[in-house]
């Protein structure tokens, strides 16, 4: 148990870096999506360097990341196996699994963006994007409050959380409309 906090630390640090990559990732997508669509040799040029940028941030910050963020919390559930007898835990690591298929389903629109396999808009990857968010909102909440969360209270602020996602969408998509350099 004296390690416990080491690898507490250790879980917390990766999670956050995973998520940094988890947040960045699309955005660098929007742009590798968009530069699709420019004229020769803007579209060489900055394809060429947004594919690298993402090759680098998802090889060298987010897969491993992920890896020993799962890894770390693996440890901790080895040194506390009694929470795993928590109803929070169990909805927790529900999200856990959510965040895991939403990195593997990036993984597949990384690989298809390297091969300039263009399929999606960068509409949809600005949506795509705040997945990363409702899950990571979700699991900060969760473990803070633990036994204490009310389920009425999360599913409410869940939605509104969404809802406010969507009308900033919204009000960014206008602005950009009237001023495609904002």
């Amino acid at each position: 148990m004296e390690y416990y906090n080491y690898i507490k630390s250790l879980h917390l640090i990766f999670v956050i870096t995973w998520f940094a990559g988890l947040f960045y990732i699309p955005r660098l997508f929007v742009y590798q999506i968009e530069s699709f669509h420019k004229p020769s040799p803007d579209k060489e040029i900055l394809g060429a360097q947004l594919k690298l940028m993402t090759k680098r941030l998802w090889t060298i910050i987010t897969w491993p990341s992920a890896i020993l963020a799962t890894v770390f919390a693996v440890w901790l559930l080895i040194l506390m196996p009694d929470w795993l007898q928590e109803p929070w835990m169990h909805v927790k690591l529900g999200f856990v699994v959510l965040l895991i298929i939403y990195h593997l389903k990036t993984h597949q629109y990384f690989k298809q963006l390297q091969r300039d396999d263009v399929r999606k808009t960068s509409s949809f990857m600005r949506l795509w994007n705040e997945g990363a968010t409702f899950i990571l909102f979700a699991v900060v909440f969760l473990v803070i409050l633990k036994s204490s969360f009310n389920w009425i209270f999360g599913v409410i602020g869940i939605f509104v959380l969404g809802v406010l996602i969507m009308l900033g969408f919204k009000v960014y998509k206008r602005i950009r409309a009237k001023n495609p350099n904002a």
